[in-house]
């Protein structure tokens, strides 16, 4: 009503609201201590995700050039010199530098987390003996491929990286 005693209209009540304050506006830091040490852990196993990574990256490095290695060889002989180096990469010297013939292959076999095939280890110890220029079999190259991208490390080895 109006000071006449009339009613008022609406649309004079919707004119005379007032607009109602804005509410102060959201902190986006944590409010709580809670998050922050969240946060702490989560950079934390970041970093030693990150850490970790880098450390393997680095150890396996030598698998990564062998395999570059593998991929350019043309003779046997270069095959099983790549297979040596590799051997003496990742193993104590003294348990490789002294293998030849059967002792070779089985240690490939012992190393691989499948055995060297019996025909690849075959041509692999007559490589010495064949023709410098002899191609590697199929075979002996995806044996070799094989064993450079899945054989166990041992555990001083991966001490040392």
């Amino acid at each position: 009503m109006n000071e006449d005693g009339a009613p008022e209209s609406l649309v004079s009540l919707i004119g005379q609201l007032v607009e109602p304050p804005l509410p102060a506006p959201v902190p986006l830091t944590p409010q709580t201590w809670g998050w922050a040490v969240l946060l702490v852990l989560v950079l934390a196993l970041a970093a030693w995700g990150l850490w970790r990574w880098a450390r393997v990256h680095r150890a396996n490095a030598y698998r990564r050039e062998a395999l570059g290695a593998l991929a350019q060889a043309g003779t046997t002989a270069d095959l099983a010199v790549i297979l040596r180096r590799a051997a003496l990469a990742a193993f104590p010297r003294e348990e490789v530098a002294s293998l030849t013939g059967t002792a070779w292959i089985a240690f490939l076999d012992r190393t691989g987390r499948r055995a060297f095939p019996q025909a690849a280890g075959a041509e692999l110890r007559r490589a010495p003996y064949r023709d410098e220029a002899a191609p590697p079999s199929p075979e002996l190259r995806a044996a070799a491929a094989h064993w450079l991208r899945a054989h166990r490390v041992t555990p001083a080895r991966e001490a040392r990286a």
